[in-house]
C-alpha cells in the first residue's frame, strides 16, 4: 500500500512530535547536528504561526516523508505563489514515488488556494532531485541569481 499524504492543518502537539523526528533527521542528512527538542520546538513555532505548512507522507502511523512550503506575496501580480522549503523522503522509503506523491498534493493544494505557481530550489550538484522536479513539470528557471546576507555568524 502506498504512503498516504496528508496536510498537517492545525498540528497537534503528537503530530509537531511525530514530524519533528523526521526532520531531525533530514537536518542531519544536511550536515546539521542532530537535536530533536529544537527541531520540535521550531516546527511548532513556524507551524502554529502560519509560516510553514506541512505536508506527511505517512506508512500505517509512521511518518516516513515530509514537505513544507509557504506562501509568498506575488506584488507585481497582486496575487501569491508557493514556495517549498524542505522535502524529505526517509531512505528506506525512496524510489517508491512518495516524494513525486508529495509534489502532486502540493500542486494539487496550491491551485486550490489560488496560487499562480510553485517554486522550489536545490543544489545545482543534485541531479536525483532535479530529475525529480523535472519529471513532475517543474522547469529549470535561468537567468536568476541566488544571494544571500547572512545576518548571524556561521557556526563551524
Amino acid at each position: 500500500m502506498p504512503a498516504l499524504i496528508r496536510i498537517l492543518a492545525a498540528p497537534s502537539s503528537s503530530e509537531i512530535a511525530a514530524l519533528a523526528q523526521i526532520f531531525d533527521r533530514y537536518r542531519v542528512h544536511y550536515g546539521e547536528p542532530s537535536d530533536d527538542s529544537a527541531s520540535r520546538q521550531w516546527l511548532e513555532e513556524c507551524l502554529v504561526a502560519g509560516r510553514l505548512r506541512a505536508f506527511v507522507a505517512e506508512d500505517g502511523t509512521a511518518i516516513v516523508g515530509f514537505a513544507t512550503t509557504m506562501d509568498v506575496p506575488a506584488s507585481l501580480r497582486l496575487a501569491h505563489f508557493w514556495h517549498v522549503r524542505d522535502l524529505f523522503v526517509l531512505p528506506t522509503h525512496r524510489r517508491l514515488g512518495i516524494a513525486r506523491a508529495l509534489l502532486a498534493s502540493i500542486r494539487t493544494a496550491a491551485v486550490n488556494a489560488g496560487a499562480l505557481r510553485v517554486v522550489l530550489q536545490t543544489e545545482e550538484d543534485n541531479g536525483p532531485a532535479i530529475r525529480l522536479y523535472e519529471d513532475s513539470g517543474y522547469t529549470v528557471v535561468k537567468g536568476y541569481c541566488s544571494l544571500m546576507l547572512p545576518l548571524a555568524p556561521s557556526v563551524g
